[in-house]
């Protein structure tokens, strides 16, 4: 019998999770695992439990919430053989968009059950890790625009979750009526990359902008590289026209934005830096310095993926 802990957030996302939560441990109990569930306090406690259970030698650590709380579980898993199990019920989900998993809905009560039993059925993976500034990450890391504005939103309170991708897009449209972007120095690997850009993106997967874009479309988890986008622009007619490149693909052709896969990359700005990791706001002091970690999280995954995510 496989042993792990299941610990939900209760202040994640839209929903009350509880019984929910319970309901999903329920599933992967009936299939064979011993759980421990655990609620939450706060994303420390999240960590503190799952360096817990890594030092134990437990085969999972299962976390019901968002990308916020997949990033706090990151920290204590990351270098050990727990693998990580993400059940979603966050505000946008986007590693569960990534992996095919359904999120918690008005319309799709049963979906930690469903999520519960995809990844009961499916299989460990090794995943890369991004680490920036001492900080782990599986999804993105951002500086720029996205970061300052992740900065000005959180945390969110549950009601104003209910209205997620309207508070997302409006806070977009007022602060880049006055952010101008930042003149970086951009050290990647061996090369030099110096520009004024209103976005500097680290993505380790396909998606990003809450699932609705597709940022990476080549991305693979495992090829010990990440990508690094540079978004060119200083105005708020730049940030749109990023935003519909985005949204539509059409920014791996744009001449404004540049792709750079790298192992090592460091980010150096006279003005503040703004940063997030997995969507979440991360303080950094001086230069922004982001080193690509190979295969060093065992996640659990589906059989089936809506896109190829290993190589």
């Amino acid at each position: 019998m496989q042993r792990g802990l299941f610990v939900y957030n209760p202040a994640a996302g839209r929903f009350p999770s509880r019984l929910l939560c319970e309901r999903a441990a329920g599933v992967l109990t009936k299939g064979g695992w011993s759980l421990d569930l655990i609620r939450t306090t706060s994303g420390d406690h999240i960590t503190k439990l799952a360096m817990e259970a890594a030092a134990e030698g437990m085969d999972g650590f299962f976390v019901a919430g968002g990308d916020g709380s997949l990033n706090q579980a990151i920290a204590g898993l990351y270098g050990s053989e727990t693998a990580l199990g993400v059940l979603p019920c966050g505000t946008a989900n986007v590693w569960a968009q990534e992996l095919g998993l359904p999120g918690l809905s008005w319309t799709r009560w049963m979906a930690l059950e469903e999520s519960a039993y995809q990844l009961l059925k499916g299989r460990t993976a090794q995943a890369d890790i991004g680490v920036c500034n001492r900080r782990p990450f599986l999804l993105w890391a951002g500086v720029g625009l996205d970061a300052f504005v992740v900065h000005r939103i959180e945390p969110r309170t549950r009601w104003e979750k209910h209205f997620a991708f309207i508070q997302y897009a409006t806070s977009v449209v007022w602060h880049a009526s006055y952010w101008h972007g930042m003149n970086i120095d951009v050290r990647i690997d061996e090369s030099e990359v110096t520009g004024h850009f209103l976005l500097a993106l680290v993505s380790n997967i396909h998606l990003y902008a809450g699932g609705l874009a597709q940022v990476s479309p080549n991305a693979r988890l495992d090829d010990g590289v990440m990508d690094l986008w540079l978004f060119e622009g200083d105005t708020i007619g730049d940030t749109v026209q990023l935003a519909i490149e985005l949204l539509s693909g059409n920014h791996i052709k744009s001449k404004r934005v540049s792709r750079y896969p790298f192992e090592h990359a460091e980010l150096i700005s006279e003005s503040q830096t703004y940063t997030q990791v997995d969507g979440e706001p991360h303080e950094v002091s001086g230069k922004v310095i982001i080193d690509v970690k190979k295969k060093k999280l065992a996640v659990l995954i589906p059989n089936e993926t809506p896109r190829m995510l290993f190589s």
